[in-house]
Formats: C-alpha cells, sequence, structure tokens
C-alpha cells in the first residue's frame, strides 16, 4: 500500500453554492398536502478528499510570520475522506439483560504526572535550547491510566525505535481519534485560554517541564521554552497539580458568556437548532402507511422545544404553514427549476409560518402528515418526477430565514441545523436530476453534472451550518452516486432501509436528536521523529484562514464537516527515522462550537515509551485497533466490486508478509509461525475478508458503497462490529456468553445473538423453537439484548430474528467463520464451549452442517503457508 510520504503536491478548493435559477414562479397558496416518497440511498465515497473520484495529496500550508518569514512544513499526509456519519441518542428500552463477558476493549495507555524542571540560571535554559533537554532530568511521578472511553486509541502503547521495524506497512502504526465523543470520566474542564507554544502551538500538557521558580514551560513537541505569565510560578511540583492540564491528559477548555464575540444568550440549556423534514410525496399506499406512522412517532419523540419544518416533493415544492390549524396548509413552488429570488421573498416576507416550536405545533404536524395521499398516477415508481434538489434549496433558504441571520446586532450561532430527506426514489426532476432510465444516451454526462451540483448544494449547506441526511426506503433504486455527495459535503449521512418501518422510524428519531457540533478542526501534533502519512475520515485540508497559525507550526489541520460522537479519524504514522528519544508524543486538539453555544478545545495528550525489542512492541500491540486501521486503508481502496476482489488478495498478502517479518520459522519447514501475539488480528482479518465489506455477502453495489462509506467514518466501536462480528449465546436464567463468531455455536437447543454492525441477528434453534415457552422467553431475551447492544448506534441497524433452517438463516450463517470443516482437536481449541456438550449432541451437530467451499479460518490460514496462531 503506497501512502505518500515525500512532500506531496498541495490542491486548492473552490467551494461555490448552486445558481438558483430566476425563472421559478411565485409561492402558490394549496389547500392540500403533497403525497410522500422514499428511496434508498447512499453514503458518500471515502477519501478525505473534496472530490469522491480524484484523491490528491495534500500539503501542510507553509506558515507565514511576521518576524521570522516563511517556514516550511513538514510533508503531509494524504487526507483521505467519507462522508461524515452523525452522533446519535435514541430511544431504546431499559433493562438489560446480563451477559458473562463483555466485548474486549483496547487496553488504555498510561500517562505520568507532569515533569518539574529545577529552577536554573537562565543561561542553561534560553532560547528553549536542547541544552536544557540535556541537562534535566526527567521526573516521572505515578501514572495515570487512560480510561476506556477514551478518545483516541493507538495501535500499540510502545513505538519501534528502528525507523526499518517500525515501517513494516503489512502492519503499521496509527491511531483512530474521536474527539468528538463523550468521555468517561468527563475530561477537567477549565474556564480559561490555553497556555500554548509560541513556536509550534502545541498545548501546555501534563508531560511539560516546568521551571517551578520561573515558570517556563518546555513544549513536549518542539522543546520550545514558553513563559506562562507567572501563572506555573510554584514552590513545588505537587503544586503544579492544582491547574487542569498539568494533572490530566484530557482537559476541555470551554468559553462562554458576554467575553466571546457573538455569543447570543439562551434561555434553554441547549440551542434548538431547526430541523426541516424533506419528504418524498411519490409513495405508493403500502409505504405511505408505513413512513406515516414513523413520523408520528418522530413528533411525539422530539422535545417541545424544538422548531420543525416540513416540505414535500414530486413535481412541485409543498412548503407547509404552521398557522393555519384547521386544515393542512402549504405554499406550493415550481420544482422544474431553482427558485428564484422573488418567488423566496414572497414565501419568507409572506404570512406563513414555516418553522414552529413542537410545543405550539404539535397537532398541526400531526394533521399534515395524516394528510399525506398516496401516488395515483400509475407511473412506475422509477419514471416519477421528483425535484429533491430544489426541495433541499427551498428548505435551506427556510433556515436561513428573510434576513443576514443578525437579531440584536449579533450573530445568531444556533449550532447545526438539520434538513432531513425521506426518500423513496431518485431525484428525476429539476436540478441536480437525472433521467429516468440509465438507457438515456447522455446518461453518464447528465448523472456527472448532477453530481457535482448536488456537492455544491452540499456546501452551501455546510457554510450555513446546515447537515443533510437522507434516510432512503423502499425497492426503487436511489442512484446513490448522485445523492451521495449531497449528504457527505454538509456532514450528513445517507442510509438505506429495505422500508419505511420500524428501522427508519428509529433512524429519523436518532437522526434529529444526535448532538453535532459545528466549525470543528483538529490539530494533530507529533514528535519529530514521527510523521503522519495518511487520514481518513469526514474532514478536508483546513486553509490557513481558518485557523490560528504559529511561526514554526508543523501540525496536521483539519476541518471537520460536523463533530459527531460516533465518527473518528484512521491515522496512519510512520518513523522519520531511527529514534534516539525514550518517549515520544502525540498530541490532539479540536476546537468546535457545542450545542449549548459554548466554544470548546479539547486536548489529549499522549506519551509512548519507544523500545528496541520487536518482542516488546508486539505484546503492546492492540490487535483490534491496529484490524480496524489496517480495514479503512483496504476499504478505501475497495471503490467496487472488482476493487472489493483485489483488496482480498492483499489481504492475504498482509498476512503472509505479518507473519514473514513478525513470525517465526517452523523448524525443517518452509511454513511461517504467525505472531502469537497477534492471534486476534489474523481472525480479524479473516473476518474482514469474507464479510460483508469485501465478501460477496452483500449483492447490491449502493449497499456495498453505502456500508463502505459508513464504515470510514465510523467510531471504532462500531468499526469493530462491522468487520467481526459479536456473538452471544443465550443461557438459561437469561443470561448470555460471549462466543467466538463460529458456525459451532448453532446448536440446536440453543439461541444466538449475532451483532454485525449495521445488522443484529437473533436465531433460534430447530429444538428451542419447537417449545413454544421456551422459544418465546429466548427470544424476548434476546430482543433485549439487541436493543440495549444498539441503544445509541447511527445508523440503528436491523434486527432480524428467524430459526434454524429458514429460508433468512443464510444471512446468519454467512457471517460465522466455517469452523465445523476443522479437525476436533482445533475446534475445542478455538471453540472451547464445545468440551461441554455430550457425544450425542457433538454428532447431531456435526450432522446439521451442509458442505460449501468456502474455507475456514485454518484452511485459510495454511493456504497461505502460514500456521495458524494459537488462540489468545
Amino acid at each position: 500500500m503506497a501512502y505518500p510520504t515525500q512532500s506531496s503536491v498541495g490542491y486548492s478548493v473552490t467551494t461555490s453554492s448552486p445558481n438558483p435559477d430566476k425563472s421559478s414562479p411565485q409561492p402558490e397558496k394549496s389547500p392540500t398536502p403533497a403525497p410522500i416518497l422514499s428511496a434508498p440511498p447512499r453514503f458518500p465515497p471515502p477519501n478525505l478528499q473534496h472530490n469522491p473520484i480524484a484523491s490528491p495529496s495534500i500539503r501542510t500550508p507553509n506558515i507565514l510570520s511576521p518576524a521570522n518569514g516563511v517556514n516550511s512544513r513538514s510533508p503531509i499526509p494524504h487526507l483521505s475522506t467519507p462522508p461524515g456519519p452523525p452522533v446519535f441518542t435514541s430511544p431504546v428500552r431499559p433493562a438489560a439483560v446480563p451477559f458473562r463477558t463483555s466485548p474486549a476493549t483496547p487496553q488504555p495507555v498510561a500517562f505520568s504526572s507532569v515533569s518539574s524542571l529545577p529552577t536554573s540560571s537562565s543561561s542553561h535554559i534560553s532560547n528553549g535550547s536542547a541544552e536544557l533537554r540535556h541537562q534535566v532530568p526527567d521526573v516521572i511521578g505515578e501514572t495515570t491510566p487512560y480510561g476506556e472511553s477514551s478518545c483516541v486509541l493507538l495501535s500499540a502503547r510502545k513505538v519501534l525505535k528502528q525507523k526499518k521495524q517500525a515501517n513494516i506497512p503489512s502492519l503499521g502504526f496509527g491511531a483512530l481519534v474521536s474527539l468528538g465523543r463523550e468521555v468517561s470520566p468527563g475530561p477537567q474542564i477549565i474556564q480559561r485560554d490555553p497556555h500554548r507554544c509560541h513556536n509550534c502551538g502545541a498545548y501546555a500538557n501534563i508531560y511539560c517541564k516546568i521551571l517551578l521558580g520561573s515558570g517556563q514551560w518546555q513544549c513536549v513537541v518542539c522543546q520550545n521554552l514558553n513563559g506562562s505569565e507567572g501563572e506555573y510560578v510554584a514552590s513545588s511540583k505537587e503544586e503544579l497539580h492544582n491547574f487542569l492540564e498539568l494533572s490530566s491528559p484530557v482537559v476541555d477548555y470551554v468559553q462562554t458568556g458576554k467575553n466571546r464575540p457573538g455569543y447570543v444568550p439562551v434561555s434553554d440549556s441547549r440551542m434548538s437548532a431547526p430541523i426541516i423534514l424533506v419528504i418524498d410525496e411519490c409513495l405508493d399506499e403500502p409505504h405511505l402507511q408505513h413512513l406515516q406512522s414513523s413520523l408520528h412517532a418522530f413528533v411525539e419523540s422530539i422535545p417541545p422545544t424544538a422548531r420543525i419544518g416540513i416540505i414535500l416533493y414530486g413535481r412541485t415544492v409543498s412548503v407547509y404553514d404552521f398557522s393555519e390549524d384547521s386544515v393542512a396548509s402549504a405554499d406550493v413552488l415550481s420544482g422544474d427549476k431553482s427558485p428564484t429570488q422573488e418567488s423566496l421573498k414572497a414565501l419568507l416576507y409572506g404570512g406563513g409560518v414555516y418553522l414552529s416550536p413542537m410545543h405550539a405545533s404539535k397537532q398541526v404536524a400531526h394533521d399534515i402528515f395524516s394528510s399525506l395521499r398516496p401516488y395515483k398516477l400509475g407511473i412506475p415508481e422509477a419514471s416519477r418526477d421528483r425535484c429533491l434538489g430544489t426541495a433541499v434549496e427551498v428548505a435551506l433558504s427556510i433556515i436561513q430565514g428573510p434576513t443576514a441571520e443578525v437579531s440584536r446586532g449579533a450573530v445568531k450561532r444556533a449550532g447545526n441545523s438539520r434538513i432531513i430527506v425521506c426518500a423513496g426514489g431518485p431525484n428525476t426532476y429539476g436540478p441536480g436530476s437525472v433521467p429516468h432510465s440509465f438507457s438515456h444516451p447522455n446518461y453518464p454526462h447528465m448523472e456527472k453534472t448532477a453530481m457535482k451540483w448536488m456537492e455544491l448544494l452540499g456546501r452551501e449547506a455546510h457554510r450555513h451550518n446546515t447537515v443533510i441526511d437522507i434516510l432512503c426506503a423502499g425497492t426503487c433504486p436511489v442512484r446513490v452516486p448522485v445523492l451521495q455527495p449531497l449528504a457527505k459535503t454538509s456532514g450528513g449521512v445517507l442510509v438505506l432501509h429495505d422500508d419505511f418501518g420500524e428501522a427508519f422510524g428509529v433512524n429519523l428519531q436518532r437522526a434529529s436528536t444526535r448532538t453535532a457540533g459545528s466549525h470543528g478542526l483538529l490539530e494533530i501534533r507529533c514528535s519529530d521523529d514521527i510523521l503522519i502519512t495518511q487520514v481518513v475520515g469526514p474532514g478536508e485540508e483546513a486553509h490557513l484562514d481558518t485557523h490560528e497559525t504559529f511561526k514554526n507550526d508543523s501540525s496536521l489541520s483539519i476541518q471537520m464537516l460536523s463533530v459527531e460522537e460516533t465518527q473518528s479519524f484512521a491515522l496512519s504514522m510512520e518513523n522519520k527515522g531511527d529514534i534516539n528519544s525514550d518517549h515520544v508524543f502525540f498530541q490532539f486538539a479540536i476546537q468546535y462550537s457545542n450545542v449549548y453555544q459554548a466554544d470548546i478545545s479539547r486536548v489529549v495528550t499522549v506519551r509512548l515509551p519507544t523500545v528496541d525489542n520487536v518482542s516488546a512492541y508486539l505484546e503492546s500491540v492492540q490487535d483490534e485497533v491496529v484490524a480496524v486501521l489496517i480495514a479503512k486503508r483496504t476499504l478505501l481502496r475497495a471503490k467496487n466490486n472488482s476493487d472489493a476482489i483485489n483488496m482480498q488478495m492483499t489481504i492475504d498478502e498482509r498476512v503472509k508478509d505479518i507473519a514473514l517479518k513478525f513470525g517465526s520459522q517452523v523448524p525443517k519447514s518452509k511454513l511461517c509461525r504467525f505472531p502469537k501475539e497477534l492471534s486476534a488480528l489474523s481472525e480479524i482479518l479473516f473476518h474482514l475478508r469474507r464479510g460483508p465489506l469485501l465478501g460477496s455477502i452483500i449483492g447490491h453495489e449502493d449497499e456495498r458503497s453505502v456500508l463502505r462509506c459508513l464504515f470510514l467514518n465510523a467510531s471504532f466501536e462500531l468499526s469493530l462490529r462491522m468487520v467481526a462480528p459479536h456473538c452471544l449465546m443465550h443461557r438459561e436464567g437469561g443470561t448470555f456468553e460471549e462466543l467466538p463468531a463460529h458456525d459451532l455455536a448453532m446448536q440446536s437447543d440453543k439461541a444466538v445473538v449475532l451483532d454485525h454492525g449495521t445488522d443484529v441477528f437473533i436465531w433460534l434453534g430447530a429444538e428451542l423453537a419447537a417449545d413454544e415457552a421456551r422459544s418465546a422467553a429466548a427470544l424476548a431475551a434476546c430482543r433485549t439484548l439487541a436493543e440495549e447492544l444498539t441503544e445509541s448506534r447511527f445508523p440503528a441497524p436491523r434486527i432480524l430474528a428467524f430459526k434454524e433452517g429458514s429460508s433468512q438463516a443464510r444471512y446468519f450463517v454467512s457471517r460465522l467463520i466455517p469452523a465445523h470443516k476443522d479437525p476436533p482437536y482445533e475446534q475445542e481449541a478455538r471453540f472451547p464451549q464445545l468440551r461441554s456438550l455430550t457425544t450425542e449432541q457433538r454428532t447431531k451437530l456435526k450432522s446439521s452442517f451442509l458442505f460449501f467451499d468456502d474455507p475456514s479460518f485454518c484452511e485459510w490460514m495454511r493456504s497461505l503457508r502460514v500456521v495458524p496462531p494459537e488462540p489468545s
């Protein structure tokens, strides 16, 4: 896998908004609403570049210093970005079912307390020179463990000193960064400006050396000596622990109140940014009934202070007026062109109320949804006219309002507004549309034009702090490549559903209530020995005018499309050369505005020891983090089915190379043994190779694309589940036992829950299903567990239940490793629960399996001439 490690070619991006067409008619009042429609969308392609097709290399811009001129920065990584999946808070049933074991979590990184420098004459430390580094011993106090809910996960807890060993690409080194997520216990909160290095911009932190007499502190990134305006003057090291940034590796700097420009007081504890539903009215009756149920439930779920708007689209755009409480009334605009300024003025300056708080308009919203009618023209779903692009333009205009977003002389800052599109088919009418049929002679050109128009509209929405989520449902193809850029560039997400039923309704609620910050800027600084070579995640290169600069700032700066709990950035790193120091440092900082109108700067600082010993390094590797990083780098290149097949071969070569470089040679054989320290990694990579992300489980390219793009932005937990399913077997008494995801779990008298990220399967054995009472109890317990495991997951997964032998059971079986093909001794070693079965039960289990060609994990490893590692 090639990563740009030399200085790469920079690029500039011009963002422009779609030009509204001047010829749309004035809005007309219509007493009846239009019908609705929905369609399955797809996630934007994953490349942290703006263009989902091209993926240019990015150079960190040179920084200008008035005093020192221009300093060129170190080579910058290749940014690859997919769409940004949002964060969620979802209503789920309480009462969890206890289970015996919990999913493994990466082990925490240890942090040491602040080091202090003895007071010395300024001659030894003038200019922050390297002399200070050598003359002052590093004082290390008690270590502070990094909690399990850490927002930074590194692939190893140690770093190899030798460049040749550290930069072996088959294993690699990197980090998963999710700075927008909740941290437990919560980070230390500081309500003042941070102390930052005048040279490189790094923040003062727990690892800085302090001169007690003068209060000067040494930057861990560039070793520059900085003043603290006397704040850090102390008589002892213990006194420094009163400063939260010097005693904790994770801190939040919070600014609220009138001291912040543009601050507007809020009466509610959380800003109620508006939510506009943009609903397809071209639905057949069965789909419409499901959609109406989901919409009614949505209205009941959102808080009373939330402001809501409702727009329907077909050939026209109907904007519903909440001032009419006795009838569903809408203003209608033409959908064939972008709305003109005149028509928008007539709409916005008229007497209609298009955004209304829920407590004042709940009944009106229910009446509007009840008035929706199915499509009656008898035209096939794919051939119906839908002006989705025009409808989103109108929704964006309503959110912006009639004036320049200024109130009482202060700029309004209401956090991220949301437009949620409920689509049942493609955009085939008006701007951003494509022909009804793929056989149209000019279809490729028109699709490309539509994609560009949607991308510009998404960027315009992002410029106005508006996130566009597209929730599609039904069986009509929605032309995912066209809708993808709209969701991606606005910071939203595109999700496909089978229908407008339960899963769609839950996602509608979670999309509207998940926390989202705005104006996010992520800065990453590392010791000089470390180079970031690639970034995968929901962001793009930050331009110089968007953030503060320092004279020798070599940080990587990423403009985040939105700040969500469930998103993450995957960083790949390399050693620039051999490392001579005992430690390397990493600092991750995010600046954003949250929903409470506060400006937050979260800073996480990590120190890792360096080692020469490869075995010690392998012991520190976190298999699951490495596996997710490898999977994201791999999926980034799997843009279609052909690429996915090639990436399966890449996984094979990667496993062989890891065994060759880090494993051992089997005596008197040409076989290599996979390193025992990485035993979990090899099995996770096998799941990746044959699962839905790279394998043949998912047939339709739109579904694969959506899944891929969701994965590239997903948090560590969701990413891991999407790669390697989590298997839990129901036991008598309502407990659950965690087992390897092998087909040996399919025991006829048991129920099994398989969590595969975007799908959760409940499998009931035939013997259990025959006992009605036991079957009902087991199914209820499994469903409760499934809801608990996924209660805060966005998108909400499908929860599917079926019995052994049913046609649907194949979806479950195909995601399990076919371990029944292995000899009994290997089965017992990797699936110890088998030892509890009687001979009769084992014979019955063995006879229940059908023969197929898929290799087991052990067979796959041996086909690569690699001996499988012993199970951990």
